[in-house]
């Protein structure tokens, strides 16, 4: 090693701590505006909850669900409460504070917590993917492969191997050097406005291809494996004589391809080549796109094209209506 590249290197393991807090600067303007961002998020924010929350309590309630397509719903819609807890609150604590301060550690957990969920996200697509796989096309085989257990352990691998895939990287973001900017152009601490601080304070060219590697590498893989199942299962649904038959598949399908598309739309344009220029100037819209208003579309989309899940709503209503009036 080169003296003076020695030095750089000493230098920047002695700054890499420098930094305590940054600063989300979210979405700057007015105060008025941010009150009104507040309001509109909050008001989502609560759907978001309401919306999840209620197809786990139709499918737990309604036993013509406790089927391993509903039970994956099911603890996919827990999911998506998770995920949008991760970075919601403190996006909407920040609408109202007059400083945006983080500290270094609440900004490196949400970090972790954000993309583990993310990555268990693209896991449970793909299961859900298979499921539908299955059903469809081998019919047959259906009851005796995806049986409770065999499902109920394809969600707990989801959710081991999601908080596993990413633990490298957020190790790796721990060991930047962050040694004065602290403003991050967003409202959460994402990969990519991280890695833009780190790399004006010493070139970390290692650090970005793992994460982009990586983060690019559970993207194409589950989304060409989402493609693929579905490719195979619309297939078949066209041969399936009976026009019924024919109308209801599609429609499941049909709702798992819409919620597919806009999570994978928006987080291929963010995370594809974190921190690179062509992504910055869209990396916070998108980035709101896929982990707010998609999990408030998501109970809408699944439950609107289901007669099934809105029989289900329809019953845990009546219930929590009958309950309000005996009280």
């Amino acid at each position: 090693m080169f003296p003076g590249q020695k030095d750089r290197t000493s230098e920047a393991r002695n700054i890499s701590h420098s930094v305590s807090d940054f600063i989300l600067l979210g979405f700057p303007c007015g105060w008025e505006i941010q009150l009104f961002l507040f309001i509109i998020f909050f008001g989502t924010y609560i759907l978001t909850l309401l919306g999840n929350m209620a197809i786990m309590c139709a499918v737990h309630v309604d036993h013509r669900l406790h089927t391993p397509m509903y039970i994956l719903l099911a603890n996919f819609s827990f999911l998506e409460i998770c995920y949008v807890n991760s970075d919601v609150p403190n996006m909407l604590a920040n609408f109202l504070s007059r400083t945006k301060i983080i500290s270094f550690t609440r900004c490196l957990l949400q970090l972790n917590f954000f993309f583990s969920l993310g990555t268990t996200e693209c896991l449970f697509l793909s299961i859900m993917a298979y499921d539908r796989f299955l059903a469809i096309c081998r019919p047959l085989h259906y009851p005796t492969v995806m049986t409770t257990k065999f499902c109920k352990s394809l969600i707990i691998f989801c959710w081991v191997y999601g908080f596993l895939w990413f633990l490298i990287p957020v190790i790796l973001v721990t060991q930047l050097p962050f040694c004065g900017p602290n403003v991050i152009d967003d409202f959460l601490c994402d990969l990519g406005p991280l890695l833009t601080l780190a790399s004006a304070c010493a070139p970390i060219p290692g650090t970005a291809l793992i994460c982009g590697t990586m983060s690019s590498l559970l993207i194409f893989a589950t989304f060409f494996y989402i493609i693929g199942s579905y490719t195979l299962v619309l297939r078949a649904v066209m041969l399936v004589p009976s026009a019924t038959g024919r109308k209801k598949a599609f429609s499941t399908c049909s709702s798992h391809l819409a919620v597919v598309f806009l999570f994978y739309g928006s987080v291929m344009i963010t995370y594809v080549s974190p921190g690179s220029g062509q992504a910055e100037g869209m990396q916070k819209f998108t980035t709101l796109f896929y982990s707010v208003l998609t999990p408030f579309f998501n109970p809408m989309i699944y439950s609107l094209r289901n007669k099934e899940m809105k029989d289900a709503l329809k019953k845990v209503l009546t219930i929590m209506l009958m309950r309000t009036v005996e009280s």
